[in-house]
């Protein structure tokens, strides 16, 4: 069973045909860069570019950066506060002519760790943390999801939020080396350990990919691992929410 599945960033919108039975992407990812501004009449024709890209006729499954309850945006994240109680799945259907079914982005990827990657038949609290524009955080207890809950939201001290002070925003915004970040990103490895006294913790995001560059810097006793899918979970688990 194949299902489109794509990934909404703050910089960039992802998405890929994905085979839904093995995780597996049965085409090349294509990316096209989120609109300056990301009004949501934008990010609806990127969304209907993304479709005519893969010729798609089927469901679609959708990561989207807000916290998302029965496909309506309930946040505004990263993106324009415009989006605050917009039905995503209907403006994405409407502009389409296609089903779609959304999720909170880091819940999404968390799906594809959890179903085929680094979270694969782990038990207890697993949590999984989506480096980027932003800090994303998918929350799953035995296996089950625990929708929206957004740890990189948390204010912290002049920075008003924890991923204005430790996303990979910041690391480029402030240009600092990956050592230097990984001090700050252990901050918030330790309030995710506080907090939710975790098993896991899986790492995903662009980031995920340079952890042996930060790696020396957590001190967390907890056990954390990059992602499976790396930058790709988002898409993957996209996919997963369409099933």
């Amino acid at each position: 069973m194949e299902i489109l599945g794509i990934d909404v960033g703050g910089t960039g919108i992802k998405g890929a045909i994905v085979n839904v039975k093995t995780g597996e992407l049965v085409t090349e990812r294509h990316r096209i860069p989120t609109p300056e501004g990301a009004m949501p009449a934008d990010v609806a024709e990127v969304i209907s570019q993304m479709v005519t890209h893969f010729n798609w006729k089927g469901k679609v499954g959708c990561g989207f950066p807000t916290i998302i309850s029965a496909g309506k945006a309930r946040s505004c994240g990263n993106i324009d506060k415009s989006w605050m109680n917009v039905q995503v799945d209907e403006l994405f259907a409407t502009k389409t002519g296609l089903d779609f079914y959304i999720a909170n982005d880091a819940d999404a990827a968390g799906l594809a760790e959890m179903h085929f990657g680094a979270g694969k038949d782990k038990t207890g609290m697993v949590v999984m943390l989506t480096i980027g524009t932003g800090l994303g955080s998918g929350v799953f207890y035995n296996g089950k999801l625990v929708p929206n809950v957004e740890l990189g939201t948390v204010p912290y001290k002049e920075y008003k939020r924890f991923e204005y002070f430790a996303a990979d925003s910041a690391r480029k915004r402030d240009e600092l080396s990956y050592s230097d970040w990984g001090k700050r990103f252990d901050k918030f490895l330790k309030l995710t350990n506080r907090l939710f006294s975790p098993d896991l913790i899986i790492l995903g995001g662009g980031a995920s990919k340079k952890m042996k560059k930060f790696e020396h810097r957590i001190s967390v006793k907890v056990p954390v691992v990059p992602a499976k899918f790396e930058n790709n979970a988002g898409i993957v688990g996209a996919a997963l929410i369409a099933i």
